[in-house]
């Protein structure tokens, strides 16, 4: 009798081993929540990308509801995006932008051709505050409360259907 259990316990690994893979495959990894959710923003203290003398930190975000948005000139969907940031800065929305792993000349030059929606970009040529956020990639985009708490995280490129049937009710949510 013995014998014969053992001769399922391959079946039942192979079967286990199936359903694992299956759940793990089948998840969109771009509806992950950040860690963050909740908790202050990070620390960080860095310059600008318009002025390399201007500095500023975490406090940049307090005050008002902001939206901060992950970019880089290098990132194709970051300029499939900008539109609808364009639109969200029409509609009053504060925007803050990280300038990742980018140069500043690279940056400028992305501003200039595809317009600039932001009231600050902070300038994170290493990566470094992108690391503390848990970027993986850009674009990414915080929604960030007016006491500097992350309360929504979306991770890559804003459709239009994503800013009028997420982004739009959160900042209000959160207003």
């Amino acid at each position: 009798m013995n014998r014969r259990v053992l001769l399922f316990l391959p079946l039942l690994g192979f079967i286990g081993l199936a359903m694992f893979f299956y759940y793990g495959l089948g998840q969109d990894p771009s509806y992950r929540d950040s860690a963050l959710m909740t908790r202050d923003f990070p620390a960080f203290e860095a310059s600008t990308l318009e002025d390399p003398e201007r500095q500023v930190d975490q406090s940049l975000l307090t005050g008002e509801i902001t939206l901060v948005n992950v970019w880089g000139e290098w990132c194709p969907a970051c300029k499939q995006e900008m539109p609808q940031l364009l639109d969200l800065a029409d509609r009053g929305i504060r925007m803050v932008g990280i300038n990742y792993r980018d140069t500043r000349e690279k940056g400028r030059e992305f501003l200039d051709e595809f317009g600039n929606p932001f009231e600050v970009n902070i300038f994170d040529p290493e990566g470094d505050l992108g690391f503390d956020l848990g970027v993986y990639g850009a674009p990414e985009t915080f929604l960030v409360d007016a006491q500097g708490v992350i309360r929504y995280h979306h991770t890559g490129y804003l459709s239009p259907e994503d800013v009028r049937n997420t982004l739009l009710p959160e900042v209000e949510k959160w207003r």
